[in-house]
């Protein structure tokens, strides 16, 4: 189909079509990062404007988040390089 959106498995770009890309791969579901604009397969991306507002980590399936409210079990990341005890698990 021509509404797809291939990836480059050389350089990570992205299209919607494969023609311009030199070695294009058909991605299923993508997630367009909200920091980067990169689209990956992978919901877990982490790229490094991302890092600098990360403030949370799920202690149960291993996600990040900036806001505990995204996550299942939160857990202040700055309490964790302490090793405080959490206060609270949601």
């Amino acid at each position: 189909m021509e509404n797809d959106i291939h990836i480059c498995k050389s350089c990570g770009t992205v299209k919607k079509d494969s023609g311009h890309l030199c070695d294009p791969v058909e991605l299923t579901e993508a997630y367009v990062c909200e920091h980067c604009g990169q689209a990956d397969k992978n919901p877990r991306h982490i790229c490094k404007p991302k890092l600098q507002h990360i403030n949370f980590v799920c202690i149960s399936c291993g996600r990040v988040a900036e806001l505990p409210k995204q996550l299942c079990n939160p857990r202040d990341i700055v309490l964790m390089a302490k090793d405080e005890p959490p206060t609270k698990i949601i």
